[in-house]
């Protein structure tokens, strides 16, 4: 394999991650509106990264064994996840003194961090049918969303400051239409 083609690899993989982890940044600013310690966004991106590496990972050894049926499925469920967390945020907001029923914390992360990679699994199918170099893919995509996680989740906090108790239901809106999107393309 040559440079130019090997240089070419790595550029496709590196917008793909972009691509990809533009999803986690989205959602990282809209989670990023409600109160979070720093702690806790270092952990959330993290989180993500590691499903970014898992997901595509899972998503390339089944692609190289099956078709790319289950890409939809995958986008269903992460579409239907977001849009739970985003009504869940907005009805949060409205309420007083009450703790949100799924935060990024324990099992809400996980909803979280598995709702914002789904798309990467069905990446990983096309790209287990294609034969894509797995480490060097799971590896930029883990990384890229891990660092736009935090990046999403640091101007959301930023953000959070200014809008005062409006801004859980902003971030809930974000998520909710970004489910929207998900599961209606347009």
């Amino acid at each position: 394999m040559s440079i130019e083609s090997m240089a070419g690899e790595l550029l496709t993989l590196l917008i793909m991650a972009l691509a990809l982890g533009m999803d986690a940044f989205s959602v990282g600013l809209g989670m990023g509106l409600i109160r979070l310690r720093i702690r806790q966004i270092f952990y959330i991106g993290i989180t993500i990264g590691i499903f970014h590496i898992w997901m595509p990972l899972v998503g390339i050894l089944i692609g190289r064994l099956l078709s790319d049926t289950f890409g939809t499925i995958a986008t269903l469920l992460g579409g239907t996840l977001l849009i739970l967390l985003g009504i869940q945020m907005v009805v949060a907001s409205f309420k007083k003194d009450e703790d949100p029923f799924i935060t990024p914390v324990g099992f809400g992360l996980i909803v979280f961090a598995l709702s914002v990679s789904l798309d990467s699994f069905s990446v990983g199918l096309s790209l287990g049918i294609y034969g894509a170099k797995t480490f060097l893919t799971v590896a930029i995509f883990g990384l890229v969303s891990m660092v736009l996680t935090w990046l999403g989740l640091l101007i959301g906090k930023r953000v959070q400051n200014w809008l005062g108790s409006y801004s859980e239901a902003l971030g809930g809106s974000i998520l909710l239409a970004f489910g929207i999107k998900l599961l209606l393309p347009f």
